[in-house]
């Protein structure tokens, strides 16, 4: 059976080869609004490929997970980046792999947020869905729509799935 993988809190600089930490902490701004709203501006880049791509903005509704639980299954998403902004303050686990042809799954790696930060994958990091267990969770989407396939799928098989468990 795989290995376990150890949950670690979400950074800046640790995620920096997966994507990009949506956040105010440590961010500049400017004074926008008459001064009455601060712009934390371009956090992250919305990466699009293929003809005919254009940006789009969806919500998300994600149900509460059970945990432990078994990585079962990684997608990339080969035309677009993908962030996802919670509407909610609780934290949520990211796995996350290196842009790869295939995943190693020797070399996942697994954040928890801390229940205000955004993730933005970069075009083709390998990852799995969001994992919610501390509560449904309701997300801004932003990434591609357009033609073409802008998501493969990698199922696990059983004996290498990792598992995730909250300590």
């Amino acid at each position: 059976m795989a290995e376990a993988l150890s949950i670690r809190p979400l950074t800046r600089e640790a995620f920096a080869p997966f994507g990009d930490v949506v956040e105010f902490e440590g961010r500049d701004f400017f004074p926008i609004n008459n001064g009455m709203a601060d712009r934390y501006h371009a956090l992250a880049d919305v990466e699009l490929g293929g003809e005919q791509s254009r940006a789009s903005i969806s919500l998300v509704a994600s149900r509460q997970f059970d945990m432990p639980r078994r990585v079962d299954h990684l997608e990339y998403h080969p035309l677009g980046s993908q962030a996802f902004l919670p509407l909610d303050a609780s934290p949520f686990i990211v796995v996350v792999g290196r842009a790869a042809e295939e995943p190693d799954l020797g070399q996942l790696y697994a954040f928890v947020t801390n229940g205000k930060q955004g993730i933005n994958y970069r075009l083709g990091t390998w990852h799995h869905v969001l994992l919610t267990p501390y509560a449904p969770m309701r997300f801004v989407c932003v990434d591609r729509a357009g033609p073409g396939n802008n998501c493969v799928d990698h199922h696990i098989p059983a004996a290498e799935q990792p598992l995730l468990r909250l300590d």
